[in-house]
């Protein structure tokens, strides 16, 4: 009652506080996992094991950067130096017909430089630093909870009754397990994703390959949407080349989607974080209503968090049907 009486406030009052708690638990999933996996297996402490892989993670970083930057940097400059050119053709091209002036017209955004205007650049400007603060605040979170997530617990497991407590630990244990699958799940997916769409791009002779299969790799973290969003530079670029080209770069992302949703997921998925497409799909334009980018990106791991606790609190529990609840979260549908 009490939990569900903070979350429901939380809901009310300040719901992107919330995603922006649950964004740093994500983190802290993913360091606890790496750092317990070395622990496991190098039979050290768990504190040396999440110490160990945050400085994997720290080297790995460094070390890409360094080798990956000049590269990714020359290739976003000319991307900013060619969408340009790239979007005005695309206009021209409108414009020649009737309805796209008309279109056009319509579509122009003549608020931006009234005085209106000023308010949306101050808000963008503020949203920008914004985002630079909950990114660290993210970090934080994530960090302090990996490191320590036993007190996190044991408060968590202090509002329940004390018969409650035992049950209470094995759903938090099985709640963790579910985001750890998907979280390992989605970064796999998201790598196949970039160095296909890479490998695509550049077999047909689209420019900045690298860098928008990067684009790709980390668009495909908000599954359904993220790849869309990833095409329209490639279609930009390959606009310039012709329509030839962009049917083709049009194909490598069908395909690449294709592969991504129906093989590559379901396979590396393995059935332990099987949710239901409908379901997906349904949380996402929810929360993309209601919370915007933050709220798309962050539907899919809550709809597998809440279908796990609907799973065995709601049918385990509250039903009875421990045995169904368990059958269900072993067959449902990818």
């Amino acid at each position: 009652m009490v939990i569900g009486a903070v979350l429901a406030a939380g809901v009310l009052v300040a719901p992107h506080v919330l995603l922006l708690i649950f964004a740093g638990v994500l983190v802290a999933v993913f360091l606890r996992s790496g750092g317990g996996w070395i622990a496991t297996r190098s039979g050290l402490p768990y504190h040396a094991g999440v110490a160990i892989f945050l400085a994997v993670l720290i080297l790995a970083l460094a070390g890409a950067f360094a080798a990956f930057a000049p590269a990714v940097m020359t290739q976003t400059n000319e991307l900013f130096d060619q969408i340009p050119s790239a979007a005005k053709g695309l206009r021209d091209w409108v414009e020649s017909y009737a309805w796209g002036e008309a279109l056009l017209q319509r579509a122009t955004p003549r608020g931006l430089w009234s005085a209106g205007g000023s308010d949306a650049a101050t808000m963008a400007v503020t949203s920008t630093f914004g985002a630079l603060g909950n990114m660290v605040i993210i970090l934080f979170i994530g960090l302090y909870g990996a490191l320590d997530p036993g007190i996190y617990r044991k408060g968590l497991l202090a509002l329940l009754a004390p018969p409650l407590r035992r049950r209470g630990k094995e759903v938090l244990d099985k709640a963790a397990a579910t985001l750890s699958d998907w979280l390992a799940a989605k970064l796999i997916s998201m790598a196949i994703v970039g160095v296909l769409t890479a490998a695509g791009l550049w077999a047909i002779g689209i420019p900045l390959a690298f860098l928008l299969g990067l684009i790709a790799a980390l668009l495909a973290f908000i599954p359904n949407i993220g790849p869309v969003i990833a095409a329209v530079p490639a279609l930009l670029l390959a606009f310039a080349q012709g329509p030839t080209a962009m049917l083709l770069v049009g194909l490598v992302y069908l395909v690449v989607q294709t592969l991504e949703s129906y093989v590559i997921t379901p396979v590396i998925q393995q059935k332990k974080v099987a949710l239901p497409p409908a379901l997906v799909i349904a949380m996402q334009v929810l929360f993309g209503v209601l919370f915007g980018l933050a709220g798309l990106a962050l539907a899919t791991p809550l709809a597998a968090l809440g279908l796990t606790l609907v799973r065995e609190i709601y049918v385990g529990d509250y039903l009875g049907e421990k045995g169904e609840a368990q059958e269900a979260g072993k067959s449902a549908p990818n």
